[in-house]
């Protein structure tokens, strides 16, 4: 929907500066994901970390001209001639009040759904469920935000039948806001989990918060079992609506589940809603998690009229909800990016953003498989006219269209390079499948068109085991270790031995995105290859090579200096290149007597060396640690900061320019807050693992394999190498395709140690192999093909590291590079 820039700044109750006439049909609130920048309306988000106004001028460059501002720019006028400034007390406060301002002009059904697990997940079945006869507009992938809920509402048109919105919150009185915005007349409470438990008194006090969602909602969803739950909509102000609560054990519930049958690898799941007869559907899936969901879709569903026998016929159809975009590396020097789960012009434009920011690896084009889009509720023509302007502005080169509605609209599709094919198989067959080489491919697919076989068929296959790497963990941890430190404190992220085990390259990538203001690799060849794949931040190179001084000014990679040998080498070398003003980063010993110089006695030689010469520069100075992860230490990590502030004072007193000083590691952040200084450098903690503690902050690494063969083994038979397997009962062991070879160490192996198979601990029999480790299933109900967690987010990783009586770095860098790594974001 397009408004005009009078009607917006009314709407949001603005104060205008400059009179040029625009409409606005889309919002924007990150620089990085800008598209129509005629059509764009910018909302300068502040936070602790950024400022959306200082990105104003690079905005303006590029096209946009209406901003929402907290402070106009002096000289706007005559520095940003046509354009509008839009000033407000509080822009994010403004964007949600637009956006609840466009949600009034809908009078149709919106589910607003909250809780602690599964919303987006009820969100998409919901989405399954309704759109094969409804336009359903809904939250791009877990879009639950303070920002993430105007941005999903705005996305409302003239089009949408139904609405269904998430809202996350994990603070008291965030939900108020979401809820005004939202408005649903259906909410849904999927369940009350321990998330975020931290941030309030109790659960009884989390869930009035998420309840707060209910006030003006016309009917009400949530589990009648859970106790507090109940418990709080009993006596909740909030929970005036109609109730449809769900339960299998209360046959006056609403919506009463009579039996749960579990047959294999479906469930039957029998319903009795409202007092009716009973009604029966069948999910493909048996975990109690996803049968759960669908009765809460069931339920919703069923209160929005579909009736009972079309419900049943679309639960059996129900498909996965892959909530994440995977990279993975293809055949033939492709990267793939798959989101082949949904096809919808909202979700197309959030798969477009996520390629086009990522730096185009050694040059490559960028290419779109794409199949029709249905229910759109667009005329074909216009539909695919907008999807073609889509790929363009995010740099699209090479459109491949999979379907008929593509195919006879091909004329929409202005891209110089463009193929049209009826069928998947029909591509496949094709020249141009065969001819994909050295290409970016996004993968964007309806779930009819069978995208799963391009996809297999392209992926590069090395191995059944895998690291799955989630970059919105990366995210996450990024965050939680920012939130204790102040706002101008800079940071340094460590990437090096390939980002823990994770991938430097898409690591990099995801923390670029993010502005960390250094990546720090161990030695120049690491720094090179984030370089030629297109990482353009800060690189410091903390264990530099003499035989790689060349290699760090080519790729302009800022070297650690920690002996009189090494700077005056690095001098010399800078000298003969011509090169003047280097930024190098100067380590002092303040006692982990690894590298360094001394702090006290080499100050003055140092000084007096940099100053005889102009190659180089020092750009920082810092130290180690040796005990920031245990209270034991403090009084020695008092000592050592003494040392180090001393003498990266004299340092500092020594030259006219700011020298960066950092001592903090992840585990300085959290413990010595007081000592972050201007800069701190981010680690193991990024990775997940807390080091204070070895707990996990949130996993970002999963090594996962896949049971190759089921052998029921008698005693006296033992398993494997040496025969150290032994058995004292008739057992089921189970052979995987992970072994040394892969990094899985053989101290676990002879019952050191367990995986999981579907949930249930499998323990290592035997000596672990090669290539192969074996181990006893017996008890647990699994089949060959079935999944195995080495390590993840219900096995952690410090696990296996306290077995082997070493630190989780040893485990995460010890996964071989022959194991496949896929990433994935939310």
């Amino acid at each position: 929907m397009r408004y005009t820039i009078e009607k917006v700044t009314t709407l949001i109750g603005a104060r205008r500066y400059g009179d040029t006439d625009a409409d606005v049909s889309f919002v924007l609130t990150d620089s990085r994901s800008l598209c129509f920048p005629e059509e764009t309306l910018f909302f300068a988000l502040k936070s602790e970390r950024n400022d959306g106004h200082n990105f104003i001028p690079e905005l303006y460059r590029r096209g946009v001209r209406n901003f929402v501002v907290s402070s106009v720019p002096k000289g706007w006028a005559s520095d940003y001639p046509g354009v509008n400034f839009l000033k407000v007390v509080n822009t994010l406060e403004a964007l949600q009040r637009l956006a609840e301002r466009h949600r009034d002009e809908f009078n149709i059904p919106v589910v607003g759904i909250t809780g602690s697990n599964g919303k987006t997940m009820v969100k998409e079945w919901l989405y399954q469920l309704l759109s094969p006869t409804l336009f359903v507009t809904r939250s791009p992938r877990s879009y639950n935000s303070q920002i993430g809920v105007p941005l999903s509402v705005w996305l409302m048109d003239t089009n949408t039948q139904v609405g269904v919105f998430e809202a996350g919150i994990s603070q008291p009185g965030e939900m108020l806001a979401l809820r005004d915005i939202i408005q649903p007349s259906i909410a849904v409470l999927t369940n009350l989990g321990a998330a975020h438990d931290e941030n309030f008194d109790g659960r009884e006090d989390k869930c009035r918060e998420k309840l707060i969602l209910f006030h003006d909602a016309k009917t009400i969803v949530y589990n009648l079992d859970d106790t507090i739950v109940a418990k709080v909509v009993e006596t909740s102000a909030d929970c005036s609506g109609e109730r449809l609560a769900w339960s299998a054990t209360d046959p006056t519930a609403a919506m009463y589940i009579q039996s749960v049958v579990k047959e294999g690898d479906h469930t039957i799941v029998t319903y009795i809603y409202k007092g009716g007869e009973p009604e029966k559907y069948t999910i493909p899936f048996i975990d109690d998690a996803s049968v759960e969901n669908s009765v809460i879709c069931a339920a919703v569903a069923l209160r929005l009229g579909v009736p009972a026998a079309t419900v049943c016929e679309r639960m059996a159809t129900l498909e996965p909800v892959a909530m994440r975009l995977e990279v993975k590396e293809g055949n033939n020097g492709c990267t793939l990016i798959n989101d082949s789960y949904n096809s919808d012009i909202n979700s197309l434009d959030i798969a477009l953003d996520f390629m086009n920011r990522r730096p185009d690896h050694k040059g490559r084009r960028r290419t779109l498989i794409l199949s029709d889009i249905f229910q759109s509720g667009m005329e074909p023509q216009e539909l695919y006219k907008e999807v073609s302007d889509l790929a363009r502005k995010r740099g699209v080169v090479k459109f491949i269209g999979i379907g008929p509605a593509l195919t006879t609209n091909a004329g929409s599709i202005q891209i110089s390079e463009k193929y049209f094919f009826s069928t998947v198989q029909q591509f496949i067959s094709s020249n141009v499948f065969h001819s994909l080489s050295d290409e970016v491919i996004l993968l964007k697919g309806a779930r009819q068109f069978g995208f799963d076989r391009i996809t297999e068929l392209l992926v590069r296959k090395v191995h059944e085991t895998i690291l799955e790497v989630n970059l919105n963990a990366i995210v996450k941890n990024l965050n939680w270790y920012r939130s204790f430190m102040k706002p101008e404190t800079k940071l340094v992220c460590m990437i090096k031995a390939d980002a823990y085990g994770a991938g430097s390259v898409e690591i990099a990538k995801t923390l670029q995105d993010h502005r960390v203001d250094y990546l720090a690799v161990a030695v120049a060849d690491e720094g090179a290859t984030l370089r030629r794949n297109g990482i353009t931040s800060n690189i410091m190179v903390m264990n530099p090579e003499m035989t790689a001084f060349k290699t760090m000014f080519d790729y302009d990679l800022e070297p650690e200096v920690y002996n009189f040998r090494i700077l005056d080498a690095l001098i010399k070398a800078a000298e003969k290149e011509g090169i003047t003003g280097y930024p190098v980063h100067i380590k002092l010993d303040t006692g982990m007597h690894r590298l360094g110089f001394d702090p006290i006695a080499d100050i003055d030689k140092l000084v007096d060396r940099l100053h005889r010469q102009n190659a180089i520069i020092p750009r920082s100075v810092f130290s180690h640690f040796v005990g920031a992860d245990s209270d034991n230490f403090d009084d020695f990590s008092a000592r050592q900061f003494a040392l180090f502030d001393e003498g990266s004072r004299r340092l500092q007193a020594a030259f006219e320019h700011k020298i960066l000083r950092h001592m903090d590691n992840s585990a300085g952040i959290e413990h010595f807050p007081e000592r972050q200084m201007d800069m701190c450098r981010l680690g193991l903690g990024l990775y997940g693992v807390n080091p204070r503690d070895n707990s996990i902050i949130n996993n970002v690494s999963s090594l996962k394999t896949t049971i190759l063969q089921l052998r029921e083994v008698t005693p006296p038979d033992t398993i494997g190498y040496s025969r150290r397997g032994t058995i004292g009962k008739p057992s089921v062991i189970a052979a995987i395709p992970i072994g040394y070879a892969d990094g899985l160490d053989r101290h676990l192996g002879n019952r050191h140690c367990y995986c999981l198979v579907n949930g249930q601990k499998a323990e290592y029999v035997g000596n672990i192999c090669m290539d192969v480790a074996m181990i006893d299933v017996t008890g647990i109900d699994c089949h060959e093909g079935d999944s195995v967690e080495i390590f993840g987010d219900n096995l952690p990783v410090t696990v296996l590291s306290d077995v082997l009586d070493t630190i989780p770095y040893e485990v995460l860098t010890g996964i071989s590079n022959r194991v496949k790594r896929i990433y994935f974001q939310d």
